[in-house]
């Protein structure tokens, strides 16, 4: 899962305990997680004025070299130093801040973006920041992906966070798709219309497919939300019983993706 599902939509930016969560290890986040299909970046920067682009919540930066590979001049904001430091090692600019407490000194850009990190920023105060600091036309794109597994692997990943972490959101069912997580979407949109300054936002959906063997899952079940924050023994059961649920379909299986992009034009 991106983020726990039982944070309230509503108040996801204010759960900081699990934001920081994910700079635990960096150079694990950076490997496992899943890069973005490269039909949505070249949308994105086709659809800005310009080359300079802004990553809300980089991390370590991602989705900003996905843009610089495509021509984009990128600056990155990260509140957390532990994936701040991670994307400099690795060739991105960053500035450490909250970007609702950023200061852009005066410079304006392109787009602003950000993958997977916008439930941590306050949907109102980050919105005009962003107003703030795109030119006439410039673009605000927010986007996430949900993964689907097949149902029967959906169901096993459920039974062994049961087991393994019965009191948290995990447990309560299959993982959560799409329909789940479009309040996340809603947030975005309602956030960007309160604020002012934009057109009205739209939303883009791109799909795609990969196979996951056992140990690239394994290495991607961790950088979820809040897993540092669960005990170690309890997230050892957790990996040892989805590694044996995938074993069990023959170490490998396929996943599902979608990405959306919540989108609007600055003023």
């Amino acid at each position: 899962m991106p983020t726990l599902p039982s944070e309230s939509h509503s108040e996801s930016h204010r759960a900081r305990h699990v934001a920081e969560s994910f700079g635990a290890d960096p150079e694990r986040y950076d490997r496992a997680r899943p890069r973005y299909p490269q039909a949505m970046v070249e949308r994105i920067v086709a659809a800005s004025p310009g080359p300079n682009v802004v990553d809300v919540g980089c991390g370590t930066g991602i989705a900003a070299r996905q843009f610089q590979a495509a021509g984009c001049t990128v600056l990155g904001v990260e509140p957390d130093a532990r994936m701040a430091g991670w994307a400099r090692r690795h060739g991105l600019e960053v500035e450490e801040s909250r970007f609702e407490d950023w200061d852009p000194a005066g410079r304006t850009f392109d787009a602003v973006v950000a993958g997977m990190a916008w439930h941590w920023v306050d949907p109102v105060v980050g919105a005009a920041t962003a107003a703030r600091v795109l030119r006439s036309g410039g673009r605000l794109a927010l986007f996430w992906y949900v993964f689907q597994p097949p149902a029967d692997l959906g169901d096993a990943f459920a039974a062994v966070y049961r087991r393994a972490l019965p009191d948290t959101p995990f447990a309560k069912g299959a993982i959560p798709g799409l329909d789940a997580y479009s309040a996340f979407f809603t947030k975005a949109e309602d956030g960007v219309r309160q604020a002012g300054g934009f057109g009205e936002p739209e939303q883009w959906r791109f799909d795609w497919d990969r196979i996951y063997i056992r140990d690239e899952w394994l290495e991607f079940v961790p950088t979820s939300g809040g897993h540092h924050l669960f005990p170690v023994a309890a997230r050892d059961e957790l990996l040892a019983g989805i590694g044996a649920a995938v074993d069990a379909v023959g170490g490998r299986f396929p996943m599902h993706f979608t990405a959306v992009v919540v989108t609007a034009v600055r003023g």
